[in-house]
């Protein structure tokens, strides 16, 4: 261990070292620098029971081990929760207070082992815009609408032991973790250890930009590491991508990730570790490595990792933390290798391979993050998806309605829309809102556009939605703030909001011209996931741009358009406006930044944020360490999940004569398994709300309910878009198969168990990409699904379907449904052996079709 212990004095970790009795040669300077992370973690927590010697050894030999599919423990020092996917965590921690009671054990002994910081966000819809008290009016509804869900989570904070609660308003989990809860460093009990942690969201990895070493997990998974538990992962490999050069003046942080995005699609990472390296990661800013380093669940790998180096700590003053801190943090790391000079290519580790790509200005979609379009090539990319097959890039509109106009009335003015119209314009998400450079930019630009004369058009849905309150204040105290809102967009709420579907309720007279000309009309927005009926179900082309962007389609109102070669819009004095005109430069951006971004925002926003709010300090909760369950209640509901526990572990059983429920192709996301948006009127959800005497305008979100089993079980594979084969349509129903009948796939589910029939579900590639949303494993256990038989997985929910008991099977390499002539009328017949273990090949026998 000459590196670590023999190069330097690790702190306490000679004391580990003593009770560990062998000793290897090896070069730990060569080993990528998230790998040495997980390296500090094993040897930290060495205890030859969750993590053993031989653990150790895997990681120190990673060069050789890395193609090996060898499983290693990991041990993160924190888990960060958020909103939507923190309630059914601590959900789950009361009802397992509940049963170990039962099983005559004490509950009070069931609380997080690990630091736990839950920040609730998520929860906002935009029902108010452009107006200037649109702020508080959402924050009032989200109260309203929330208020149960809130007094739980602090009954929640109150009874469980080393969990934190950020109350709701102050932005969005991944934003609020960069700017304040980030320790990159831990102080603790006379050691210091690197911060490292796993969050209930994808996007966990956007703190891997500031060189914390984190990736999302689900629910279940980050609920074991609360109660000690390590994370069993494969060691993976880990692909250097390399920047070099500076970007040109047209270039952000957004068009960098889109294209790293769709380039390590491309390649395939899944599963994989990415590491940033070369002398163009210096000229980047931490947000704009948090930018790219959030996007990395839309490339398909675990982390995207920047190693922490002087542009870091410069960022941990600016935002404000101690002096004391950015001391130990700098001198720590150097010391135990782990401080990166990007310049210094002797620094550069191995790996696994290396890659780069040349980025120019660019969105992506329609349906899918990773397709990557040039702004130069967008018109024409719309024309052609709009005539193509329908698919990710297509949507079949027969030629001769490729041009149609539909006109309608607005507050008394003619308008029309076609296809390609944008009627969302949304400035959102923690991917762009965290970064000054981007949201600077898009109010220079916006100020630059009411300059000219230019607006937009009242009817498009803009909103703007900052990550935290120091956002706010940095584009109101430079004086951008004014032309944002004059262009429509205002500060509606802190959240993700329209990212992840709270877009709200679109004008009705736009909602009808778009229903009376099936019209392709479009959503723009700077979040990170732009899938089908994600956004909003009457927007089936959305593209992801950056905030300039956001603001430049918003003023063009359509995709449609060559902003090279054509004007972005005339204004009153009939003078062509190209968007070349109003575009801020790089240097622009960076001096007004210089100027307003300061550390006295931070602390002065920061100081505050637990006990700012009012409203949630106003909630009374009880001091009970056991939860008063509400069977009246339809937001928390004691989950099933615990029943019947017992002390012994039961033997796992074949799955006999199963139907399939769903026939499914490729790219399934969490979102058509657990939609997190509105819940429509004529679904079981609707039905069952209304049955317990709620009206529609109180229905609220599926992931405002995640709280509530009965509501997401029937909002399982409840979405719109959800294409099923059986069908060979989109529709949130399936067939019966005994009868033939076409249901919603909840009352067909309920059918089948009620009949003791158990469910299998058939899948493409990619099955459970998108958010690392719990539910989506929780939803299809509660519909008695025993297992998935899909040709490949997003890694965290394959994760999620084991923590649920429902089994991920795997095609054999080269066999897919089709290649073996599966319908999925079939019967089949899984065959679990007695000792299960990881990628064991297991019997699938299968029965005739069903005639129906």
């Amino acid at each position: 261990l000459s590196f670590f212990i023999y190069g330097y004095d690790f702190l306490g970790w000679l004391e580990v070292f003593c009770t560990i009795p062998y000793c290897l040669t090896f070069n730990a300077e060569r080993l990528p620098f998230s790998i040495r992370v997980l390296l500090e973690s094993a040897v930290r927590n060495c205890d030859e029971f969750l993590v053993k010697k031989e653990d150790v050894e895997r990681i120190l030999n990673w060069k050789q081990t890395q193609t090996q599919t060898v499983e290693v423990p990991f041990k993160p020092a924190r888990v960060i929760l958020q909103d939507f996917t923190g309630v059914p965590a601590v959900v789950d921690f009361a009802a397992m207070r509940d049963a170990v009671k039962q099983l005559g054990g004490d509950p009070e002994k069931i609380n997080p082992v690990c630091p736990a910081d839950l920040v609730i966000d998520h929860s906002i819809q935009v029902d108010f815009n452009r107006k200037s008290d649109s702020l508080q009016k959402n924050q009032e509804l989200e109260f309203e609408r929330n208020k149960e869900r809130f007094e739980f989570l602090k009954w929640g904070s109150k009874a469980f032991q080393n969990m934190r609660i950020i109350p709701p308003g102050s932005g969005i989990v991944h934003q609020v973790n960069l700017e304040y809860l980030a320790r990159v460093v831990f102080q603790q009990d006379g050691y210091y250890y690197p911060d490292s942690l796993v969050g209930t969201d994808s996007h966990t990895t956007m703190i891997d930009g500031l060189g914390v070493l984190g990736w999302g997990v689900g629910g279940i998974e980050a609920e074991a590491v609360m109660l000690g538990q390590p994370i069993s992962m494969v060691l993976p490999e880990v692909i250097g991508y390399k920047l070099q050069g500076t970007p040109n003046k047209y270039i952000t942080s957004t068009d960098i990730v889109l294209t790293v995005t769709k380039h390590l699609r491309q390649v395939g990472v899944v599963g994989k570790f990415v590491e940033f390296f070369g002398p163009g990661v210096a000229q980047l800013s931490i947000a704009d490595r948090a930018t790219i380093a959030n996007m990395c669940p839309e490339y398909g790998a675990t982390a995207a990792f920047f190693p922490v180096d002087h542009v870091s700590v410069q960022y941990l003053q600016q935002t404000g933390r101690e002096a004391e801190k950015l001391g130990y943090i700098s001198q720590y790391l150097t010391a135990v290798g782990m401080f990166r000079d990007y310049s210094n290519e002797v620094q550069d580790p191995d790996f696994t391979k290396v890659l780069h790509s040349t980025v120019v200005p660019c969105c992506s979609g329609p349906k899918r993050p990773q397709d990557r379009v040039a702004v130069s090539e967008m018109k024409q990319d719309f024309e052609a998806c709009l005539a193509a097959k329908q698919g990710f890039k297509g949507f079949q509109v027969p030629l001769e309605c490729q041009d149609v106009s539909i006109p309608f009335q607005y507050n008394g003015v003619d308008y029309s829309l076609s296809h390609g119209s944008v009627v969302i314009a949304a400035i959102t998400s923690c991917t762009n809102t965290s970064n000054p450079s981007v949201m600077l930019g898009a109010g220079l630009l916006a100020k630059k556009a009411i300059q000219c004369g230019l607006s937009v058009k009242p009817y498009i849905k803009t909103s703007l939605s900052p990550g935290s309150g120091v956002v706010t204040y940095y584009l109101r105290e430079s004086g951008v703030m004014q032309y944002l809102a004059e262009l429509g967009f205002e500060v509606v709420g802190y959240g993700c909001m329209t990212c992840i579907g709270n877009s709200g309720p679109l004008p009705e007279p736009v909602v009808e011209a778009i229903t009376q000309g099936d019209l392709v009309v479009a959503g723009v927005l700077s979040g990170n996931r732009n899938f089908e009926g994600r956004v909003h179900p009457n927007t089936r082309a959305n593209y992801l741009a950056s905030p300039p962007l956001v603001i430049a389609y918003a003023i063009a109102g359509t995709v449609r358009i060559d902003f090279e070669k054509e004007p972005i819009a005339v204004n009153a004095e009939g003078k062509e406006i190209f968007l070349r005109d109003i575009w801020p430069t790089r240097e622009e951006i960076q001096a007004v930044e210089r100027q307003f971004v300061i550390p006295a925002m931070f602390k002065e926003v920061y100081e505050k944020v637990e006990v700012i709010n009012e409203r949630w300090n106003s909630l009374s909760v009880s001091s009970d360490k056991l939860y008063s369950w509400d069977p009246k209640s339809t937001y928390i509901k004691s989950p099933p999940f615990f029943e019947g526990l017992t002390k012994k572990l039961q033997q796992p059983k074949s799955i006999v004569d199963a139907y399939v429920l769903l026939n499914l192709g490729d790219s399934v996301t969490t979102d058509h398994i657990s939609p997190a948006g509105n819940i429509a009127r004529n679904s079981p959800a609707a039905r069952y709300l209304t049955s317990r005497g709620l009206t529609p305008r109180e229905f609220n979100s599926y992931g405002s309910r995640r709280g509530n089993d009965a509501v997401m079980a029937r909002g399982t594979f409840a979405n719109i878009r959800l294409f099923n084969k059986f069908l060979n349509k989109q529709a949130p129903h399936t067939i019966y198969l005994p009868t033939g009948d076409m249901l919603d796939v909840f009352d067909a589910a309920e059918k089948y168990q009620q009949e003791g029939h158990p469910l299998l579900v058939l899948a493409g590639k990619e099955y459970g990409s998108g958010s690392s949303r719990d539910w989506a494993a929780k939803g299809p256990f509660l519909l008695g699904i025993k297992a998935v038989l899909a040709e490949s997985y997003e890694r965290i929910h394959r994760s999620n379907l084991v923590g649920m008991g429902v089994i991920p099977l795997e095609y054999l390499p080269g066999e897919t449904a089709d290649s073996l002539g599966l319908t999925g009328r079939e019967r089949y017949t899984v065959v679990i052996p007695p000792q299960l273990t990881p990628r064991m090949v297991v019997d699938i026998k299968v029965g005739l079709d069903m005639l129906t």
